[in-house]
């Protein structure tokens, strides 16, 4: 027995001991094992934030290239690939370059440049020259000869750097694969390391990345803080938006041009008015021709009224020749280079682009047309705005139009804001009622991002009669838009009072005549006031009036005081 019990004792001695150096290796003493990062076998790992991307790199050096997915997810999300022929399209609010796989021979805002490296297509991606991107965009890229690694950082990023402490020669701080002393070593970093500090949310460990891309944790105390790395972001001079409007609201009218020149001489007093918007120009055909009813007599008479001209291009409302005139960088750019021709030679001061009836397939290449149009007008000193819709479920008139994406590529978005009930609507209804159009600005400012100053609020200067009989026990409704003035003449004709109608903010009339209901939700300067008083009170860069012809005094008496 006591044998029995000398020899337990001994064994459990043994144990205890073990678990005593277990406890002391893999609890107490530090991890001294190294591995090797994941990416180790990997060619030109690219980092972003300190994260391995995914993606690799090409060449080195000056002919360094990075994938287009690479970009698009991290420098630039709209940069255009057009598969059909092999191009690559980049924009900036300044710079429009565009360049072909394989070829050196490529353009900047349509003049012939020359590339020192070409794009190149590897393994079903598509690499574009590091040096010539980070040129346009101001990003900065790191590579490391020894490990292959190469770190991109944006333009107006900021890193915090830290230093390894320690004598030089000194003992080396373990860079290690999580924040604990017992996981292995990634790297052991010498005293006088610079790492890029990413994460320092854990108050005793950091988590850092050295200049080789290896990445890991190490102790906080074993890092001297040592200032910022900060890329700098490209100070881009004001757009003439911004010179010329900022803090001034656009009080503007469209002046609807068809066969005949609209003669200012019959115009009237127009107070307040500081541009002007003829429906001047039209692409015509699917290579992308403008046609222009264009007349200088009209550009000279406004400038002598102090008003700015935006030219307005539209699309002629044909959604099938949009598809073929904007499907290309080519015939986009015969349309924009076109636009511009003619804004020299009228002298315009911007142009009003109003693409309406376009398939929702198509409205990548509305928002496409922008990102080209706004650096080729900006280098001319023009106003580019756009006209959208309120958000709806219609394909044809609001699906397509990407509201975030335009608006930060237009100088201004103009809200349609009116077409509540249209034209052949099933029921009789206001234009352009007061709660449907502030909910109209307040969707495109909550859910679209788009800045109030930037959107000007487009209101109806006509009306719609609506007709409403009976014939069979069913109710058919027709209507027939009018201008301001002949509402007047109804009520002065048929001697009416309108009365206040709170649903609408606008006043109403309706009255028989000849065994049918006709009702008119009037614009006048009551609606017109409270249009204005709603622009301001969103802080919106203005107000746009259907149309100039639809007008009277009254009207712009009213739109004044959007100034006010």
């Amino acid at each position: 027995m006591n044998k029995r019990g000398s020899r337990f004792r001994r064994l459990l001695g043994v144990v205890i001991i073990a678990a005593a150096a277990y406890w002391i290796v893999f609890y107490v003493l530090p991890n001294r094992a190294h591995i090797d990062p994941d990416w180790k076998s990997l060619e030109k790992p690219v980092f972003v934030k300190g994260e391995l991307t995914g993606y690799s790199a090409a060449g080195t050096g000056d002919g360094l290239l990075l994938p287009l997915p690479l970009l698009q997810k991290y420098v630039d999300s709209a940069i255009r690939y057009e598969e059909a022929s092999k191009s690559v399209i980049l924009s900036t609010d300044k710079d429009l370059l565009y360049m072909q796989e394989d070829s050196t021979s490529a353009s900047l805002n349509n003049e012939p440049i020359q590339l020192r490296l070409a794009p190149e297509e590897k393994d079903g991606l598509t690499y574009l020259p590091a040096g010539t991107l980070e040129e346009l965009y101001g990003f900065e890229i790191e590579e490391d000869t020894s490990t292959g690694a190469v770190l991109l950082m944006t333009a107006g990023e900021s890193v915090p750097l830290g230093t390894v402490k320690g004598e030089e020669g000194g003992r080396t701080k373990a860079l290690r694969s999580e924040a604990t002393i017992h996981a292995p070593i990634i790297a052991d970093m010498a005293p006088g390391t610079i790492v890029r500090i990413w994460n320092a949310d854990n108050k005793d460990w950091l988590y850092v990345q050295m200049s080789s891309g290896y990445t890991g944790y190490v102790k906080a105390g074993d890092i001297t803080a040592d200032g910022q790395k900060t890329v700098e972001q490209k100070v881009s001079e004001p757009s003439r938006a911004e010179r010329s409007w900022k803090g001034k609201p656009v009080n503007m009218f469209w002046e609807a041009v068809y066969e005949r020149k609209p003669n200012p001489a019959n115009f009237g007093e127009l107070p307040g008015i500081n541009v002007v918007s003829p429906t001047w120009f039209r692409i015509v055909d699917v290579k992308g021709n403008v046609r222009s009813q264009a007349d200088s007599a009209y550009v000279q008479w406004a400038h002598k009224q102090g008003m700015e001209v935006w030219g307005l291009l539209s699309n002629s409302f044909e959604a099938d020749l949009t598809t073929q005139a904007l499907s290309s960088y080519e015939k986009r750019m015969t349309t924009i280079v076109q636009m511009l021709e003619y804004a020299d030679l009228y002298d315009l001061d911007g142009i009003n682009i109003d693409f309406e009836n376009v398939y929702t397939k198509d409205g990548e290449n509305v928002t496409q047309f922008m990102r080209e149009l706004k650096p080729m007008a900006q280098a001319k000193n023009l106003i580019v705005s756009i006209d959208v819709t309120p958000k709806s479920n219609s394909e044809m008139w609001s699906l397509f139009l990407d509201r975030k994406a335009l608006g930060s590529v237009a100088d201004f978005l103009i809200v349609m804001a009116y077409d509540e009930h249209w034209a052949s609507s099933p029921t009789a209804g206001s234009v352009a009622s007061l709660p449907w159009v502030e909910r109209s600005i307040s969707r495109i400012i909550d859910e679209d991002k788009v800045p109030a100053e930037k959107l000007i609020l487009g209101v109806p200067l006509y009306t719609r009669i609506w007709t409403e009989t009976t014939e069979k026990g069913e109710t058919k409704v027709s209507s027939k838009a009018v201008g301001m003035s002949a509402v007047q003449g109804i009520l002065s004709e048929k001697k009416l009072t309108p009365k206040f109608d709170n649903d609408s903010g606008q006043n109403y009339v309706e009255y028989k005549e000849d065994g049918a209901l006709h009702k008119i939700w009037i614009e006048d300067k009551v609606s017109l006031k409270s249009r204005v008083e709603l622009a301001k009170s969103f802080g919106l860069g203005g107000v746009a009036s259907w149309t100039r012809s639809f007008g009277t005094v009254e009207a712009w008496e009213a739109l004044q005081e959007i100034s006010k």
